[in-house]
């Protein structure tokens, strides 16, 4: 079936994405591997070079279509802005990780890997399959590394992989009791939630699909409101103008050499565009 061929992949791509992410550990296979899946880490260059295939006619009248960005504009912060900063994700940071090794981001620091969510961020430090990330050579859950990195600001995106394991509800309700973790360990910190960004056009896997993004991004933001937490519409950014991820931002889209590709993760396109979206809505 496509969801395992997909799982399967994702297994097998984990040790190589997750050298990137502050030495991320080579995890062993995860019980709740899904979606956000490490593919991120192949190199941009590859990634682009497989939309030179027969998908692009495919997918052509999309592209047209594509960078018809919705997102909101204000005046950008300076990338030395996020120097006290910690990124906490699944494979999609772990690429903005990759990208923000040009400091377009300054010296933020990132706690991610790949298949990390909502959910398995909660288990046990030592809990079997565990995938909790890395930072400086030892692992750590999310809270404690947040608490060990001590930033003035969190940066949030996880959800992708707890969509389709599962659905919308729970997995808003195990963002909540994540994000309490993280405020009770860093009280002085600013926490922004980042939206969980769309897939490209046709593309879903399982019950992981636009629509369900699209609901649970809404219950983020109303999570948000009600905790005070910053709350920023990513998707807005790489929406195609059809609440699809932009063809281009794409670094996995589906082809017909490889169609069970996640369509998901970004390039570096697609970095530049989410970088430049939190500079201009971050508050200084």
């Amino acid at each position: 079936m496509k969801i395992k061929a997909l799982i399967l992949a994702a297994v097998m791509l984990t040790a190589a994405a997750a050298a990137g992410c502050n030495k991320a550990p080579e995890n062993s296979k995860p019980a709740e591997t899904s979606a956000a899946s490490p593919q991120a880490s192949s190199d941009s260059s590859a990634n682009e070079s497989k939309t030179e295939s027969s998908a692009e006619s495919k997918t052509e009248d999309s592209k047209e279509e594509s960078k018809e960005s919705s997102a909101p504009a204000g005046t950008p912060v300076d990338a030395s802005w996020f120097d006290d900063a910690v990124f906490v994700g699944d494979s999609v940071t772990l690429k903005l990780s990759y990208y923000a090794e040009g400091g377009d981001l300054g010296e933020a620091k990132f706690l991610c890997a790949g298949s990390l969510g909502y959910t398995n961020a909660l288990w046990d430090i030592d809990a079997e399959d565990n995938v909790h990330p890395v930072y400086e050579g030892e692992k750590y859950t999310v809270d404690e590394g947040c608490k060990v990195i001590n930033p003035k600001k969190i940066f949030v995106m996880l959800g992708m992989n707890d969509i389709g394991l599962y659905g919308v509800d729970e997995a808003a309700d195990n963002m909540i009791k994540l994000t309490d973790k993280i405020t009770a360990n860093c009280p002085d910190a600013v926490l922004y939630i980042e939206s969980v960004t769309p897939m490209v056009a046709g593309n879903s896997l399982g019950d992981l699909n636009n629509e369900n993004i699209r609901a649970f991004d809404e219950k983020l933001k109303t999570i948000c409101a009600e905790k005070g937490y910053k709350y920023l519409d990513v998707y807005s950014a790489v929406d195609d103008g059809n609440g699809n991820l932009v063809y281009e931002y794409c670094g996995d889209p589906p082809s017909d050499d490889n169609p069970d590709a996640m369509g998901l993760h970004f390039t570096d396109e697609g970095c530049k565009v989410w970088a430049d979206y939190l500079k201009a809505n971050v508050e200084a």
